[in-house]
């Protein structure tokens, strides 16, 4: 495991506590076994459903993602409407839980962000890749920037990407920096960003830890935590875009290529403020040396410049994201209870 992998402060035994009711043995088992029944219904028919056209299959990737929510006892709770299609968008969420992605699929199904080790998975790595999943490796700082270029790709050709840019799951009551690479392609692309807050409540509204995924946390402990708790409900709010129209790049300008990594970390704090936010004025990206040079280029339509795709691997603030599971938990519980509250 790499050093500067992200980690958060979390640990299942002070930060995945349920205030609310919890449900029996049998009734746990029923949730968890109808919610396993619905993820593997989706795994069958995803071969199937590959060849329908875009709105029908994004109709049933929809569907499908709240059938699972529901078949773990989860109601699901939205809030803002989201954007439009017809052209690409990055989704960036705070990261809490493996609930965050079909809860974001149930109203903004897209192509995943994911680590590079699930394409290697039995079953579930092949038909990843055939959803269309983008792969990140998080080990290797020098294939950052072709996964940038890859998110530009799918961004310009009009896909909805989704990234979790806190690279780490955390309990929900805190959360992590969003590290700024994911945003570069938005950059790159000229397309908007789309923050979606993820919050989980207990029946009294109370943030609940349950669903959170967090540090040496098993998968099959955190299915079975989420399916006997009773009354959770999962909330998603999609909040207003923000417009990523990157600064023009001369090719022989030096210091105009060090706006790039600003322009990125900039957009990046927006998104994070309005993700972490509770509904205050929509957020300003405060953007390097004044104007934007490149808005009107990218209002037309035209993608930046692709050469500033190589000031990525020079960033040092730029880590790879995990995006789908939790990273791993290098502080130790004693620690972590001191440093987040339960």
């Amino acid at each position: 495991m790499s050093t500067w992998l992200p980690t958060a402060p979390c640990a299942p035994a002070s930060c995945c506590a349920h205030r609310g009711p919890t449900s029996g043995a049998p009734s746990a088992a029923a949730r968890l076994l109808a919610g396993v029944t619905v993820v593997l219904a989706g795994v069958l028919l995803a071969p199937a459903t590959a060849l329908l056209g875009p709105a029908l299959r994004e109709r049933c990737t929809r569907v499908w993602a709240r059938a699972v929510l529901r078949g773990f006892g989860v109601r699901v709770r939205v809030t803002g409407r989201p954007p439009r299609r017809g052209r690409g968008v990055l989704v960036v969420a705070n990261h809490i839980s493996w609930l965050d992605i079909p809860l974001v699929a149930t109203v903004l199904p897209g192509r995943m962000l994911a680590k590079t080790e699930i394409r290697h998975w039995p079953v579930l790595g092949p038909l990843a890749a055939l959803g269309g999943t983008l792969f990140v490796d998080r080990e290797r700082l020098r294939a950052l920037p072709g996964t940038v270029r890859a998110l530009t790709r799918a961004l310009t050709a009009g896909s909805r990407v989704i990234v979790f840019p806190e690279g780490c799951t955390w309990c929900g009551r805190d959360q992590g920096k969003f590290t700024p690479a994911a945003f570069q392609a938005a950059l790159d692309a000229g397309a908007p960003v789309c923050p979606v807050r993820i919050t989980y409540r207990a029946p009294d509204g109370s943030a609940s830890g349950a669903p959170a995924f967090i540090g040496d946390d098993t998968l099959l402990v955190s299915l079975w935590r989420v399916a006997a708790a009773r009354g959770l409900t999962a909330e998603i709010t999609v909040l207003p875009p923000l417009p990523a129209e990157a600064p023009a790049v001369p090719s022989d300008a030096g210091p105009a290529r060090r706006e790039a990594p600003a322009a990125r970390r900039a957009l990046a704090s927006a998104a994070r403020e309005a993700v972490v936010g509770t509904g205050g004025p929509r957020p300003r990206v405060t953007w390097p040396h004044g104007p934007r040079p490149g808005a009107r280029t990218a209002a037309r339509g035209v993608a930046p410049p692709p050469a500033r795709q190589a000031t990525v691997a020079s960033d040092s603030a730029n880590r790879p994201s995990s995006s789908v599971h939790q990273c791993a938990n290098s502080i130790p519980a004693r620690t972590s209870s001191a440093r987040t509250p339960s």
